[in-house]
């Protein structure tokens, strides 16, 4: 088991900008990944199982729902410390940090802002805590960057609803005890319904054979005329705009994510190049491998101001979804092509298990295209932009 000596790149003296807090919060982020998720996460990775043990001391770090209040059982910290916990989670494994982003975006974040109060204290505290664990169903077999064309359905039978449908691709749900779904009523419009693991027609089937995010568990969600309480629908926002308040939120922290991702990546191929001695010195020493490196330290820069900017914005409550999807897709793509550089520097290593970059690697093929593909962020922007959609 090779020691975690991972050392966090700063090029700009970004840490100047960060308040104590933020800073306590990263290393406490940043201590745990070293000793909990470091030195197991190859083998996890490499068996496809997600380790489920780490999941008490993601919620002692504050990865679930940072930003929600003390009151249901959050952090109540701002959104740039949300941020500096996701990037220091993804320096670990994107499967781990998905698993946090889901159960902070998509699931508490809609309880908290689409619920009501009995919901908001019947679910946040355990969500919090990590007792309870929970996914989000939006994307279906035949939707995906459509969501508003889903056919998952519920009918009003009068005491109950009653739901049909499917959902794909859902992080979490092999193990979640709840799931945030998102279904059309008898008019067409698109509603938030809590479900909870044991309601009758209610499965969740494992999805396997993956080759990305192994260390995630990945699952559907089949409803066969689940009777759903009425008091389980999220009554304060209707309309696919409400599932994608809560993408919002998870792109912001994937945007932060994918940056710890490239810093794992940069600083194994520069320790890497310093000692690999080839023709007599350090392949640090030849032009080629220093091209390399300085354009990856570049990039890895340049993202972090966007990032902590992004952060700025958000805190004030001034950060719009294009702006969200601009630096989702930035440092997505930033981090996709860093690994496969550091790839080339680590040569026949790059593909180890001894080393994370062949991992983050596979891991950065599945966040370039969840919660908003690479080309679909592009025409947000140009829809921003121009002011003219591309969509239809």
């Amino acid at each position: 088991m090779k020691p975690d000596l991972f050392q966090s790149p700063d090029y700009y003296d970004l840490d100047a900008l960060l308040s104590d807090e933020h800073k306590l919060v990263r290393e406490a982020a940043r201590g745990w990944v070293k000793r909990e998720v470091s030195p197991i996460i190859e083998d996890y990775a490499q068996k496809a199982e997600f380790p489920i043990q780490i999941i008490h001391g993601l919620a002692e770090i504050g990865a679930f729902g940072p930003y929600i209040p003390e009151e249901y059982g959050g952090a109540g910290l701002d959104y740039i410390s949300y941020g500096l916990i996701m990037q220091e989670i993804e320096r670990g494994d994107s499967g781990v940090r998905s698993t946090a982003s889901v159960q902070s975006s998509l699931v508490m974040y809609p309880i908290w802002k689409y619920g009501n109060e009995e919901q908001r204290m019947k679910y946040l505290p355990k969500l919090a805590s990590g007792e309870f664990m929970g996914c989000f169903g939006l994307t279906e077999p035949n939707y995906g960057s459509d969501p508003g064309s889903m056919i998952t359905n519920f009918k009003d039978k009068g005491d109950h609803y009653l739901l049909n449908g499917a959902k794909m691709w859902i992080s979490n749900a092999p193990f979640a005890d709840i799931a945030i779904v998102w279904a059309k009523n008898e008019e067409g419009r698109i509603h938030g319904l809590i479900i909870e693991r044991g309601m009758q027609g209610f499965s969740t089937p494992e999805t396997h054979h993956k080759w990305s995010l192994r260390a995630s568990a990945t699952g559907e969600l089949i409803f066969d005329n689940v009777k759903v309480p009425k008091g389980n629908l999220l009554p304060n926002k209707s309309g696919l705009g409400a599932p994608l308040g809560c993408l919002d939120s998870a792109r912001y922290g994937i945007a932060w994510g994918a940056i710890g991702a490239a810093m794992d990546c940069y600083d194994t191929a520069l320790r890497y190049a310093k000692e690999r001695i080839q023709f007599d010195k350090p392949i640090a020493g030849t032009q080629l491998q220093q091209k390399k490196l300085a354009e990856m330290i570049t990039e890895i820069t340049k993202a972090q101001l966007l990032t902590w900017r992004l952060g700025v914005l958000k805190n004030e409550g001034k950060a719009t979804t294009a702006q969200i999807s601009m630096a989702k897709r930035n440092n997505v793509d930033m981090a996709i092509h860093i690994a496969r550089e550091a790839r080339q520097i680590l040569g026949a290593m790059g593909i180890s298990g001894d080393y994370s970059i062949m991992r983050h690697m596979m891991n950065l093929e599945s966040v370039i295209t969840y919660e908003g593909t690479h080309d679909i962020h592009l025409l947000i922007t140009g829809m921003d932009i121009t002011g003219i959609s591309a969509f239809k």
